[in-house]
Formats: structure tokens, sequence, C-alpha cells
């Protein structure tokens, strides 16, 4: 097996300062736009029922695919197992949710909270969303098949920004973090597994 590309002792706490330090790129980038990064942030129960639900479908997709045998599929898996599964193989299941928590929380303030906006004001909402989440896809880039995957789920979770046509940037939130989380889950504990069949 391959040895990972990032330290796994190192990669909670440089994990966690990278995905943070994009908050106050979505701030910088929020005062040149004269965006408030923040300002649709609304919290009540149907953003999070509409997280919950909106988590669902992608948890569903994610399983489907990690039993797909293509090329394509295998290489990605590869590539998360030799890298994200063991530098997550010694963290608790309370690290993995901060983790994902964090990345949630991060990424869609700069996404969904700034860059979407920012393009629909100048583009519409269509072109908005479509080039919000092809930036997404080319930041997330492992492979061809993972740009139209990190694609795919940034469109899905672009709409979920006004879903109901109330723009609440909560509920997209709440669908990436929890999505995070649950690929976490699966991938350190297919990794596990496949560590264990490894010894002798």
């Amino acid at each position: 097996m391959n040895e990972p590309v990032i330290n796994p002792k190192k990669f909670f706490k440089t994990a966690l300062y990278f995905e943070s330090s994009l908050i106050l790129v979505a701030i910088v980038l929020g005062a040149i736009a004269q965006i408030n990064p923040f300002e649709f942030i609304n919290f009540n129960e149907r953003a999070l029922v509409n997280g919950i639900m909106g988590t669902l479908p992608l948890c569903v997709i994610f399983l489907a695919l990690n039993h797909i045998k293509t090329d394509a599929l295998l290489k990605i898996r590869k590539i998360l197992h030799d890298t994200l599964g063991a530098s997550l193989e010694d963290l608790h299941w309370t690290d993995l949710f901060v983790l994902a928590a964090v990345a949630g929380i991060s990424e869609e303030i700069l996404f969904r909270g700034v860059i979407q906006p920012w393009l629909e004001n100048s583009w519409g909402i269509v072109a908005g969303l479509i080039i919000s989440s092809v930036l997404f896809g080319l930041v997330h880039a492992v492979t061809l098949l993972y740009f139209i995957l990190a694609g795919s789920i940034s469109l899905y979770l672009g709409m979920y920004l006004d879903y109901e046509n109330t723009r609440n940037l909560l509920t997209p939130i709440i669908i990436h973090g929890l999505y995070d989380f649950f690929a976490f889950m699966v991938i350190l504990h297919s990794y596990r597994l496949e560590q264990q069949k490894e010894k002798p």
C-alpha cells in the first residue's frame, strides 16, 4: 500500500486549520464583493429538518457508488483509502464529527455564502449556481470523475440554498457536514476492514 500523502499524525489539526481559514477567505471575498457571508444563516427547525432529509439521498448514492466496481470508482476508493483512511484511523468518531462540521460550515460559507451569490449578482441565478459548482468541483478534483461527482454535489447543495423559496445557508451547511461525517465513517470502516485482511 502506498504511503499516505498527508501525515496521519498531523492530519486532524492541519485539516481543521485549513478548513477554518476558508472562513477568512470568505470574509475577504465578501468584503470585496460587498456580500455578508453570514447574512443568510437562519437558525430554525425547518432548516434542520430539511438538512437532515437532504443528506439521506447523498448517503444512499455514496453507498451505492461504494459497491460499484468500475476502474474510475476503484481509483477514487484507492486514493481515499490511501490518504483519508490512514489519516482517520487513529481518530475518535467525535473528531470526525468536528472535522466534518468545520468543513461543512467553512466550505458552505465560502461557496454558497459568497461565491454563488457573487456570481448570481453578475450573471444570474442559473449561471451563479453552475459556475460556483464547477469551481467547487475543481477544488476537489482528485480525478476527472471525482470532479464531476463533487460538482454534482455542489449543484445539489446550491439548490438547497433556496429550498422552499427561502434562502437559508444553514440547510446546505447541515447537509454538507452530515454527509462528510457519514463518508468519513464509511471510509474509515472500510479502511480498517482492509487493514485486518492484510494482517497475517
